[in-house]
């Protein structure tokens, strides 16, 4: 989801739930024009207000899109031209994970940069980018089996950095 596409992500949570303006307003306490002035992109939301929705919802597009607001847009992209049925997500995840480990086998990461030919760097890039791609599908993924099949998807990254603490690889 691209910087902006908060509004548009929470008009589908909207939707999908069949909640009201009001409803989404209480939640994030903000009055229902305000959610109206956000869906429709007149108005930029605040942390506060996007925390509160995508907890509220629990829906990987709005943490998606969430991310993407705050960050400047340097986060995945919600591809709503996409076909997400979780057969399809699951499917172009494995092709983009094929996709990514063939381009990290063929990046000349053990050479320091003052090394690197133009092609070599090329590769690198390459490289970034399919993994990006395949990050990009798996949360796609993620985001379509946790509605699928009712898994809440902020609890599992909360799993999963228990996972990692406990495996001391964050503090």
């Amino acid at each position: 989801m691209a910087i902006g596409q908060f509004g548009p992500a929470l008009e589908e949570a909207l939707q999908r739930t069949g909640e009201t303006r009001g409803k989404v307003g209480r939640v994030t306490h903000v009055d229902a024009s305000m959610v109206g002035k956000i869906i429709k992109g007149t108005r930029k939301p605040s942390k506060e207000v996007m925390r509160a929705a995508s907890e509220h919802y629990d829906d990987g597009q709005l943490f998606i899109a969430a991310a993407a607001e705050v960050t400047g847009g340097a986060f995945v992209p919600w591809l709503d031209g996409a076909d997400l049925h979780k057969s399809t997500t699951t499917l172009k995840t494995l092709e983009e994970m094929d996709e990514a480990e063939a381009a990290l086998q063929e990046a000349p990461i053990t050479k320091r940069l003052d090394q690197l030919t133009p092609k070599e760097k090329q590769q690198i890039k390459v490289s970034i980018m399919e993994q990006i791609e395949a990050v990009t599908a798996l949360l796609h993924n993620i985001t379509m089996l946790c509605r699928e099949y009712g898994f809440s998807f902020s609890k599992m990254f909360r799993e999963h950095r228990s996972e990692m603490k406990a495996k001391k690889y964050m503090k």
